[in-house]
């Protein structure tokens, strides 16, 4: 197995987490500035700072949510957990059993079909 370098690993969760605080304060920091000019313009700019208060915080939300892009090979941690086997290689259902009720020819693949019986 080949190992991951240093530079194709994720960025580490306090990074990630920074990069988005930045990002979601930017946008409300652009809301504030759209609040405090509608006091101030007129017009077709009053619509413009209106929809700009409605729609950042749903743009804040989402830019802040979204992950990393950079997707590398992934990484194994270590303590996590492995398989032991693969799940292509799981073994073949059980043979089916006489039911035994003594008739031949009957069987029952359940435990359910032999209490029945």
């Amino acid at each position: 197995m080949k190992q991951p370098s240093i530079t194709s690993l994720p960025p580490s969760p306090e990074e990630e987490r920074r990069s988005r605080m930045i990002k979601y304060s930017i946008a409300m920091s652009i809301r504030v500035v759209c609040l405090v000019l509608m006091l101030f313009v007129h017009g077709w700019w009053l619509a413009l700072c209106v929809a700009g208060a409605i729609i950042l915080p749903y743009i804040a939300v989402v830019l802040a949510n979204v992950g990393t892009t950079a997707k590398g090979p992934e990484v194994l941690r270590p303590g996590a957990l492995v398989p032991l086997r693969d799940p292509e290689s799981r073994p073949a259902p059980a043979e089916p059993t006489p039911s035994g009720d003594g008739e031949p020819g009957t069987w029952s693949n359940s435990d359910e079909d032999k209490r029945s019986a």
